[in-house]
Order: C-alpha cells, then sequence, then structure tokens
C-alpha cells in the first residue's frame, strides 16, 4: 500500500485520553463508588489530584488480591456506570479468589488503545468500510469514529534490503515510502513497568475503539516467584527463554503470570520488561511486574519530571498497588504458583522452530545433530546421514565461499524484545569490540543487520563508541522495528539462495527476536534460533551453528592463534560500567521529544477531506472488503453448519505464519497469479505484509507457507489440499473457491495451540472469505479464538484425551455442527454435538466463553454487531 493510501483513510478525529484522577462518566448518573473518590495530597501541599480509593472499601479481601488484579478492580470502578460496567461486576472481581476458577465474564475498558501497522492497516480499511455500511443503514457515518484515544504505529515496516552501509536506514525508509507497511508488536512489554496491558486482535481493538468494553473470563494468575541473581555472562534472553519454556510446559493459556520476590527486585527495569514482552511466547495474557523503586528509577532515567514520578509513588502507595521490598511483604492468593533461583540459569538459544525448545548453548551442536537426522517435525529435518556432513561451494562476489547444513546465513539484532535493553545491546557491541580488536571478522555472504527497538539505542551506542565495531561486523543500523523477526529479512543474495535451494541445504538464522517459526524468518532458513543480541554477534562470526563454543575456536585472529567463545564474551561488570557511563536521561528526553513531530516524508503526503473514503478499484493495496455488503438491520441468528467438507486438516503447534503468511509472495501462488493479471511484474509484488489493505491477495495468501504441514496431503509440505469430493490436488484457495462455487461449507481439523503466535487479524478473517465456518480443534491460543469468534468462525475444542486421529476422523467425512436456532437457546462453553457422514459422532466444547462472545456470533460477527448497536442509538 502506498502511504499516502494510509494516512488518507485514517479517522480524522479522537476524543482526548481520560484521566485517571478525573474520570468522564455519565453525566447522567451517580457515580455508584462517588464515596471513595479521594483526594491526592501533594507533600508539600495542595493536590495531585481525586483517585477511587481501594483502602476507602475497608474490604480485607482487597488485601489478598494479586497487584495485577487489582488493577482491574481499580479499572472497573472508575468506569462504573451501571451500564456498561457495573456493580456486580466489581463485586467479581473483588472477590476473585472465589469467582475466578468459575469462568466469570467481566468488562474491561482500557484507558488506551495501540495499533500497529499490521493489525492496524487492515482496521483502518474496516472503519472505512463500516462508515459505507452506516451510509448504506441510512445513518450518519460519522458514528463510525473512535471513543477511546488510539495511537497508529507504523514501526515495523522496514524490511531489511539494504545492508552494511552507513546509510542503510535512509535508503530502507526510501523504500519503505515507496510501498509498504507491515510487522506485528508486543504489548506486554508495558508489564515490566507495572502497566496492565495486552494484545489483542484488530477486529476487537476495533470494537474499543468504538466505545465497545472488551468482555474478558477473570483470569487465573499464576505467582512466579523469583529469588537469586543472574550468574556472570547470563543475559536477559538467557532468563527470558527459560522463563518462556517453564511457562509453556506449566500451561498459562488465558492466564496473567505475576512476577515477585527478590529476585524480581533485583532485576532492571529492562529486563523485566524484556521478560514481560515474551508472554505471547509462553502463552499468557501478561507477565506482570508490580510496580516498587526500580520502576520508579527508571521513570527518572528516561526524563520523567521528579513530581511526575513523585505522584505515581504517592498514586500507588495510597492505592496499595506499589510493591516496597524494604518492608515485609503481605501474603497475596494466587491460582497456582512457580519459583526459580536466577543462580540456576544458563546461557541457551531456542529453536530450531519454536521460541520454547531451549537449548543449552552447550548443547546446542549435539543438539543440531540430533535435529538433522530426526524425522520432520519441530525438532527434525530429516537429512539422511551420508548427506549431513556435505558442503556446497560457490562464489560469492567474486570469493570462493562454501555452505553446509547450520550454515548461519542471517544475522539480525532484532526485534521489540531484546533490542530496547540497554545491556545486551551494550553487550553486543563490547563481543564485535573484541572480535575486531583480534582481527576476527564475519563471513560477507551472511546478511547481517541491526534494527534498534528505540532512536535511543543508536544514541548509546555511539556515545559508548561501539557501533563503529558493529559497522565493521556488518551490523550496521538498517532501521527501527521488527525487521527479521517479522519475516522483513529481504533477499538473500542470489549466489547463496541458489547454493541453498540448489544443494538442498538446511540453512540457519541466529535473531535476537521473540518468534522462529519456520517460514516466518525467510523461506530458505529451515533452522532458526533465538539467541542474545551478543550471541547472534558470536554466531555470526563461527557462521555455523554445527559448533561447540567451549571446546571450538570461533575463527583464527590477527596473530594467527585461535580465538575462542571465552575470549570475546563480556563480563557483567564491564556491560554495567559502559552501561552507567552511556545511557544518559537526555537520550530518552530529545528521543521523545521527537516522536510527535513526524517524519517530513509522511508530513508531505497529501490527504483529501472527506468522511467516506475513494476506494480505488485498481489499487492491489486497499480494497473495498465484503464482510459488510448487503447487511441486514437484524442480526442473522446462530448458524450451524451441515455436510461441511474439511479443507485442512492439521497436528500440533499451526501458528498464524502458517494461516496468514507475512514474506514474500511466491512466484506460483494463486496471489502472483492475481498480481500478474492486474499488470503487475513479479519484483513489484512486494509482501503480503505489504498488502494487508487488499482482501483479494490476502484471501489468496491463506494457508500458503510453503512449510505447511496438512495430514490430507500425507507426506507432502506446501500450500495445498486435496478436493474431498473429487480426489483433485489444488491450491487451498483454489480448493475453497470450488467448495464455495458448489455451496459447500468447511471446516479446519486441528490439534493443541491451534492460532499460536502473532496476533493477526488475516489469520481469521482469511478462512472466513474461503467459506470456513468452522475449526475443531484441542485448544487454541487466546487472541487467535477470539479472532475466529470475531469473524463469526465457530471454534470448538475436542473433549480432554480426545482428538481427531483417537476418534479416528480421516478429514474425509462430511461434518454436521447443529446448533440451536436462538442465541438465547446457547451458553458460553457449552457441549455441541458433531456428526459425521460415516456414523462417528463427538461431542465439542463451542469456545464463545462469554455471553458477549454468543452475541457477537449472533450478528455474524463483532464488528457486525457494533454497527448494528450504533444504527439503533
Amino acid at each position: 500500500m502506498v502511504l499516502d493510501k494510509l494516512k488518507e483513510i485514517m479517522p480524522s478525529t479522537c476524543k482526548e485520553p481520560v484521566n485517571i484522577m478525573s474520570p468522564q462518566l455519565n453525566n447522567d448518573c451517580e457515580h455508584a463508588f462517588k464515596a471513595i473518590l479521594t483526594i491526592l495530597p501533594k507533600p508539600g501541599g495542595g493536590k495531585y489530584g481525586k483517585f477511587y480509593s481501594l483502602p476507602a472499601l475497608n474490604d480485607p479481601r482487597i488485601d489478598r488480591l494479586p497487584y495485577s488484579i487489582r488493577i482491574l478492580l481499580e479499572a472497573a470502578i472508575r468506569n462504573c456506570d451501571k451500564f456498561q460496567v457495573t456493580e456486580e461486576d466489581v463485586e467479581k472481581i473483588i472477590d476473585w479468589e472465589n469467582t475466578s476458577p468459575k469462568q466469570v465474564e467481566i468488562p474491561f475498558k482500557p484507558a488506551r488503545l495501540l495499533l500497529h501497522d499490521y493489525t492496524g492497516v487492515p482496521a483502518l480499511v474496516d472503519l472505512a468500510s463500516m462508515r459505507d455500511a452506516m451510509k448504506n443503514l441510512g445513518n450518519d457515518p460519522n458514528k463510525i469514529n473512535p471513543l477511546t484515544p488510539v495511537d497508529f504505529v507504523v514501526d515495523h515496516s522496514v524490511q531489511v534490503n539494504v545492508i552494511r552501509s552507513e546509510n542503510a536506514v535512509q535508503a530502507n525508509m526510501e523504500l519503505e515510502f515507496q510501498s509498504v507497511v507491515a510487522t506485528d508488536s508486543h504489548t506486554t512489554m508495558i508489564n515490566g513497568l507495572g502497566v496492565a496491558g495486552w494484545g489483542v486482535g484488530g477486529i476487537e481493538a476495533e470494537a474499543a475503539m468504538l466505545g465497545q468494553p472488551l468482555s474478558m473470563v477473570l483470569p487465573g494468575i499464576v505467582g512466579f516467584r523469583l529469588s537469586g541473581k543472574l550468574r556472570d555472562g547470563v543475559t536477559a534472553t538467557d532468563l527470558v527463554l527459560t522463563v518462556t519454556q517453564i511457562l509453556r510446559n506449566h500451561g498459562v493459556v488465558g492466564k496473567f503470570v505475576e512476577f515477585y520476590g527478590e529476585g524480581a527486585a533485583e532485576l532492571s527495569l529492562a529486563d523485566r520488561a524484556t521478560i514481560a514482552n515474551m508472554s505471547p511466547e509462553y502463552g499468557a495474557t501478561m507477565g506482570f511486574f508490580p510496580v516498587d523503586h526500580v520502576t520508579l528509577q527508571y521513570l527518572k532515567l528516561t526524563g520523567r519530571s521528579d513530581e511526575t514520578v513523585s505522584m505515581v509513588e504517592a498514586y500507588l502507595r495510597a492505592n496499595n498497588m506499589f510493591v516496597d521490598y524494604n518492608q515485609p511483604q503481605q501474603e497475596r492468593v494466587y491460582t497456582s504458583y512457580l519459583q526459580l533461583d536466577l543462580a540456576d540459569v544458563e546461557p541457551c538459544v531456542s529453536g530450531p522452530k519454536r521460541p520454547h525448545d531451549r537449548v543449552p548453548l552447550k548443547e546446542v551442536k549435539a543438539d543440531w545433530q540430533a535435529c538433522l537426522g530426526n524425522k520432520l517435525g519441530f525438532k527434525g529435518f530429516a537429512v539422511p546421514k551420508k548427506e549431513q556432513n556435505k558442503v556446497s561451494k560457490f562464489t560469492f562476489q567474486g570469493q570462493p565461499a562454501e555452505l553446509g547444513h547450520g550454515s548461519v546465513v542471517i544475522a539480525a539484532i532484532t526485534s521489540c524484545t531484546n533490542t530496547s535493553n540497554p545491556s545486551v545491546m551494550i553487550g553486543a557491541g563490547l563481543v564485535a569490540k573484541k572480535a575486531c580488536e583480534l582481527g576476527l571478522e564475519v563471513k560477507p555472504w551472511v546478511k547481517t543487520s541491526l534494527a534498534p527497538g528505540s532512536g535511543v539505542v543508536t544514541k548509546y551506542l555511539l556515545q559508548s563508541g561501539l557501533q563503529k565495531y558493529l559497522n565493521q561486523q556488518g551490523f550496521n543500523i538498517v532501521g527501527y522495528g521488527c525487521t527479521t523477526c517479522i519475516g522483513n529479512s529481504g533477499e538473500l543474495d542470489e549466489s547463496v539462495a541458489s547454493a541453498i535451494s540448489e544443494n538442498d541445504v538446511v540453512a540457519a538464522a541466529v535473531l535476537s527476536g521473540n518468534r522462529n517459526f519456520e517460514g516466518r524468518i525467510h523461506p530458505l532458513t529451515r533452522a532458526n534460533y533465538l539467541a542474545s543480541p551478543p550471541l547472534v554477534v558470536v554466531y555470526a562470526l563461527a557462521s555455523t551453528v554445527d559448533i561447540d563454543f567451549e571446546t571450538e575456536p570461533i575463527g583464527t585472529g590477527k596473530d594467527g592463534k585461535s580465538v575462542y567463545f571465552r575470549d570475546i564474551w563480556p563480563s557483567n561488570e564491564e556491560i554495567a560500567e559502559v552501561v552507567q557511563s552511556s545511557v544518559l536521561p537526555d537520550m530518552f528526553k530529545s528521543a521523545y521529544e521527537a516522536i510527535r513531530k513526524g517524519n517530513p516524508m509522511w508530513d508531505q503526503l497529501h490527504v483529501p477531506a472527506s468522511t467516506l473514503y475513494s476506494w480505488d478499484p485498481n489499487s492491489t493495496y486497499i480494497h473495498d472488503p465484503p464482510y459488510f455488503k448487503n447487511m441486514t438491520v437484524e442480526p442473522p441468528g446462530p448458524q450451524g453448519v451441515k455436510d461441511a467438507y474439511c479443507l485442512l486438516s492439521f497436528g500440533d503447534s499451526i501458528t498464524t505464519d502458517h494461516i496468514s503468511p507475512v514474506g514474500s509472495i511466491h512466484k506460483d501462488s494463486p496471489a502472483a497469479k492475481y498480481l500478474l493479471q492486474h499488470g503487475l511484474d513479479r519484483r513489484d509484488f512486494n509482501t503480503y505484509g505489504s498488502r494487508r489493505g487488499n482482501d483479494e491477495v490476502m484471501t489468496r495468501g491463506t494457508f500458503a507457507n510453503i512449510r505447511l504441514v496438512n495430514k490430507l496431503l500425507k507426506e507432502e509440505v506446501g500450500p495445498k489440499t486435496i478436493h474431498i469430493p473429487t480426489g483433485d490436488k489444488l491450491t487451498v484457495y483454489d480448493a475453497a473457491m470450488r467448495y464455495k462455487a458448489a455451496d459447500q461449507d468447511t471446516v479446519i481439523l486441528a490439534g493443541a495451540d491451534y492460532g499460536s503466535g502473532s496476533s493477526r487479524d488475516w489469520a481469521a478473517k482469511g478462512p472466513m472469505l474461503l467459506g470456513v465456518k468452522a475449526v475443531i480443534a484441542k485448544s487454541f491460543e487466546r487472541i487467535h479464538r477470539s479472532n475466529l469468534v470475531g469473524m463469526g468462525i465457530i471454534p470448538l475444542c475436542f473433549k480432554p484425551e480426545e482428538d481427531a486421529d483417537t476418534l479416528g476422523l480421516t478429514g474425509h467425512e462430511c461434518y454436521t455442527i447443529n446448533l440451536p436456532r436462538k442465541i438465547r437457546e446457547m451458553r458460553p462453553c457449552q457441549d455441541v454435538a458433531v456428526t459425521t457422514d460415516t456414523g462417528k459422532s463427538f461431542t465439542c466444547t463451542a469456545r464463545f466463553d462469554t455471553k458477549v462472545e454468543l452475541e457477537y456470533f449472533n450478528h455474524g460477527g463483532i464488528l457486525p454487531f457494533v454497527i448494528r448497536n450504533l444504527n439503533k442509538e
């Protein structure tokens, strides 16, 4: 999408933020909790404002609540208007210890919404289309306008096209402004700062933007006690990969995780944010650190005024939401408990295909060699033993080069998880410095890049003098955003790509990211490892993951001697010393002041003034979606499924990358054919991520991942399926269109953790437009399940100990899902009978988790629900 289209489509107005000290509520009724509205005094006289005091409720149950639940309680009290949020809702939260096991529903009204470009662009297109729908219903299209403060952040759109250049940032930005926006981000990083917030799908965000409370089940809270200190040489990334594995094994989907203990008190704010940021990878809604003295120190470091910091501390202490580790801690109740001694954490990576498959650094070589020969799966590539040591020689820019299995072809310091953490970024710079001084150099065919999470990183890398050493090793700054972590790796050099493809090399990428699902990072890197930024530099220097750093040298120094890992790895003391002298408050102040000034390229884009968007029928970036065409004033009611064919049959851990890829558009794909028909050359295809505002492209790109494993295809891997009535093997899109042309519904069978990964709306929108009516899975990831509900797709869960295999389902059956005809006859999480034409039947749980979600389903999705409600006002 050209960016002037994005700017043109943005809604024109937004209400100002609501101050927590002076809430704006319905003026027609008296606030239910007026009696506890309390003055917050300033230490030297005067007042900061008023707040709703939890201690003033004089309820002993509140003292036992986890801090994260106290935040939900305060928000419910502040927003209690006796309509969207009621006194009954407040009581449910106060009684959390008893109500949370009962799956009770509460509304949540966030104070602010953040839209990043991958969900934000489709959201803006939806809003424009919703205005048209409102007009077609004979109402005012201006009703479709944000009622909650919204920030749209185009922060992950840079693709790594230009590398190893002082001008890489500018060059990549210029390419961006000619074409694309793309990517994802991790809202939960703010949990490390003591701010409650989490990711929702853009579909839900659109509804919240328009005044609809988020409906959520009151969550269970996992109390995670941290003790001790990290050992020397162990990074925050090592800690977060360890925590991710522990929490994945424990099972925390739909829960909050609250960290506490003397170990938590020892962690820096940046380390806490690193752990909180990975909550989608360990499956939790939040990974929360309550505010304490470390938080206040961070606020001062980042340029907040003394008065602001004093107000934050005074308010949180007055409302019993501040943790003071210098005082005895009152016991809090949690749903379950975990603990970790930080001294037990060891250097590690995760991979080669999932974030929670942690491998201790000392075991990486052995694990890699096992993965090579293992059968195809999360820990296997099925390479025959006789081929495991083969080397492919080629010429790179006139120089002899070679690749083998495990050769690193992409090394990227990237993603929001690590690149805003000074300790690991300074650590990476020190590794580069030591390597340069010893005469080591990254091989030129390794695609290296550095994409900081903030402009502040650039300032302190320059201040410390470390950026020049990173540049010498090829880690020039390419832009600010996700880049490689989201799949915006850019193309590999043609010689490298050919060497991989022609010799079937299992090439590797090493990145400081948060997700490494196969097919996400780059189509040609089948092995992808998550590692700390300093480890990324080390692996780039080694140019392979098939190495034991304890016994094998990384390379040969300028003096002819072997250089080992221990020779270039900095101590914690070295890192802390540079952080102390180079990470300064003024850096944060100047960077923050520049945020609202905008970008000159953005400011120069022309925007016509109009309430309704003028759709360009020739645009291949923005297209009017069909969701609201022929929309009726009354809801259609619950729709069951009759004699549906299985479009796809999956095993466990199908991610949103499998469902809705964001990378390059393959030359033989249905999306490519569509673009060619519209007159585009292949070099102008761009990525799926760039075209998320065009439903025609995105529907064709649904299930287009080249690493898709569909059981209907037996052992074949790729974006195809079997058209059951004919037995024809077709692309998923072509098969779906054949079913739709014959007016035949489809369903999807899946295993556990269906929809893990990024919160991609198109992972629900795409299947809906393909004609999928239901997904029957062992379990769902939280955001994806809600997105399916939001698009009117029925999420069904097999009963415990059952799945397609145990029930003997082959995927060649026809499926009927019987639902009541009236929504009032349905209840959350009720049992539903599924029958097949082969005589097999089974019972599933319909994962409409709240009454509000049932109402969404009644309307055919959350957005039709919102439109009809606004139309009635």
